[in-house]
């Protein structure tokens, strides 16, 4: 491999996440498999990246807070969970499963930093 060649992943690839709900916010932690990765996630797990990511829920806001010492992210999203789960229609608009759309997310990682660990290859069925 060319040295500093980035792979594009997809975020899962990288990284775990928990999220809940409260009301019509959505909180979710991003955490780094291993500590070599967390760079990647303040470079590019970006309040606009998300914002982007859930446009088609319109944020009213979105807010990112740093975890250093626990190789993570906080995102915490306003308006996304159509009023909360008393008041939408849909089924799947929680917290939950909205984590799996921000493990989505495209991120450009260094070649070598993925060829470290066999930790994230690709699951299989």
């Amino acid at each position: 491999m060319p040295r500093n060649e980035r792979i594009t992943v997809p975020l899962w690839r990288i990284a775990h996440a928990r999220a809940g709900d409260k009301g019509d916010v959505l909180n979710v932690g991003v955490f780094a498999r291993q500590p070599r990765f967390f760079s990647v996630l303040v470079e590019q797990v970006t309040e606009e990246r998300i914002a982007a990511l859930f446009a088609h829920r319109r944020p009213r806001a979105v807010r990112r807070h740093l975890l250093p010492k626990i190789e993570a992210l906080n995102l915490v999203l306003e308006g996304v969970l159509e009023g909360g789960v008393n008041r939408a229609l849909g089924l799947d608009a929680h917290g939950k499963t909205l984590s799996c759309l921000v493990l989505s997310l495209p991120v450009e990682v260094p070649a070598d930093l993925l060829g470290q660990t066999s930790a994230e290859r690709t699951p299989t069925a």
